[in-house]
């Protein structure tokens, strides 16, 4: 089911990087941190617990190999992973590297910028992604 005039039903909300049957995974274009990620249930579903069990286990595998494609390619200093849904109540994670120089670290993403934004740093994360892209792609395309 779909709902009208939710973002996340209109469009992709980001660059769909690979997309199953029942999500997509996009990378988000968000100042500052080249390397988030959301996975967005395809149909509109406000909270994880509304999904089936094994649609719970597909979310939560995707989530890892996300993570772990993060940590092999990027060594970040953390990777953050979200689920809020009060701003757009339909069911999605953000999965981000985070780094100790990005603009909100140690804060939240969401939180005010402490420094500028690194470009030469931001341009060396954004020149891994299509590798770590591709691995994703090959990992987790459904067959």
């Amino acid at each position: 089911m779909k709902v009208v005039g939710c973002p996340l039903c209109d469009e992709a909300g980001g660059r769909v990087v690979v997309q199953g049957p029942r999500w997509r995974l996009i990378h988000a274009s968000e100042p500052g941190l080249p390397a988030f990620y959301r996975l967005v249930w395809q149909e509109h579903v406000k909270e994880f617990s509304q999904l089936a069990a094994a649609d719970r286990t597909t979310c939560v595998d995707i989530l890892v190999a996300v993570e772990q494609a993060l940590l092999r390619h990027l060594q970040p200093d953390k990777v953050n992973l979200a689920t809020l849904g009060n701003g757009v109540p339909h069911l999605h994670w953000h999965v981000i590297a985070r780094f100790a120089w990005d603009p909100h670290f140690p804060g939240a993403v969401w939180a005010a910028p402490q420094r500028a934004a690194d470009e030469r740093r931001m341009a060396e994360v954004s020149a891994r992604l299509p590798a770590l892209e591709e691995e994703l792609l090959a990992s987790l395309r459904p067959a």
